[in-house]
């Protein structure tokens, strides 16, 4: 399938690195991006995508950035909602610092922090279908405080190095511009309805018919119902009235098993449990939705950054409760 109007990507990087994000757009695409008159902020370059599924010249939109807050305040502003809107993308190229206490290090952080805020409040956090990715460029070891700060705000941390390095890792799973690229494949760039990217995952819901319609006790509801088997929870709907503790459970250190399509059950699961009523309960399954969207997204990523991304995903559905 030809993608004839690709979602766009939006690739951002400080303004004093514009050298990191030429070279991760070169190796991306194959060729250096044309700046437009001396900057290469505000330039666009298209990356060509080709799957077994579809076809694709995805143009990546380059901006660079001098003060992450202000850019980060322009881009959640009203009238910037017609580009979130057409986002499918969004790519940031940073510097990885030697000493993770050096000023260059707090400014990194900066960066990753407002870009993740655009992503949570502008494009709609766990329930955005899209990709977001951190390129850290740079040779240091030790980079699990730079996953952990990614994962804070739903972005995968990519390492590239400079030097040639294997393309997988001991897992045999891909690294560097090859994992960045391959991250790029898996997401749909076709353009969506143009719903609000914000709303409770009203895009996933409709897909699945949850809450469409709203009947009176005892008569059948118009349209798909969403089966919890189906989702590999594990769970039927008479388990529903257990599904808040399992939940609970998982908060206190099983959340990946909901990525793994094992939540944890109560163990004194009794005759306790009470009636939910079906607004509790298309709110249950509104829950599991986002818990098996958030699972297939993260599907690719190393175990250690999925349980984080799980751990996230689970408190934030918490506080939904």
């Amino acid at each position: 399938m030809d993608i004839s109007n690709p979602r766009r990507i939006l690739a951002v990087s400080l303004a004093d690195s514009t050298q990191h994000l030429t070279r991760v757009i070169k190796d991306l695409t194959g060729s250096h991006p044309e700046q437009t008159s001396t900057s290469l902020a505000g330039s666009s370059h298209n990356l060509s995508l080709k799957t077994a599924y579809y076809t694709a010249e995805v143009p990546i939109w380059l901006d660079l950035i001098s003060s992450p807050s202000e850019w980060a305040g322009s881009f959640l502003s009203p009238e910037a909602k017609e580009v979130l809107d057409v986002l499918g993308g969004v790519m940031v190229v940073f510097s990885l610092p030697l000493k993770s206490q050096a000023d260059e290090s707090k400014t990194a952080r900066e960066l990753i922090q407002n870009v993740g805020k655009v992503v949570k409040d502008g494009l709609g956090g766990w329930s955005w279908d899209g990709v977001g990715l951190c390129l850290g460029i740079g040779e240091i070891d030790d980079v699990d405080e730079w996953e952990d700060c990614c994962a804070e705000w739903g972005l995968e941390f990519v390492q590239v190095r400079n030097q040639s390095v294997p393309g997988r890792n001991e897992f045999g799973e891909k690294t560097g511009i090859p994992r960045a690229l391959e991250a790029l494949e898996s997401n749909d760039w076709s353009q969506t309805s143009g719903g609000d990217l914000g709303s409770d995952f009203e895009d996933f819901e409709a897909e699945l018919g949850i809450g469409k319609d709203v009947v009176a006790e005892g008569e059948e509801k118009d349209g798909p119902d969403l089966d919890p088997e189906s989702l590999d929870f594990g769970f039927d709907r008479e388990d529903f009235a257990g599904l808040k503790q399992a939940i609970w459970n998982a908060g206190q250190g099983k959340e990946e098993d909901f990525l793994n399509g094992e939540p944890g059950t109560s163990s004194d699961k009794k005759d306790n449990e009470e009636d939910l009523n079906d607004e509790e309960i298309r709110k249950i399954e509104r829950m599991m939705a986002k818990l098996q969207a958030v699972r297939d997204t993260s599907a690719g990523l190393p175990e250690d950054q999925r349980k984080k991304i799980a751990a996230k995903a689970v408190a934030e559905v918490m506080k939904e409760l």
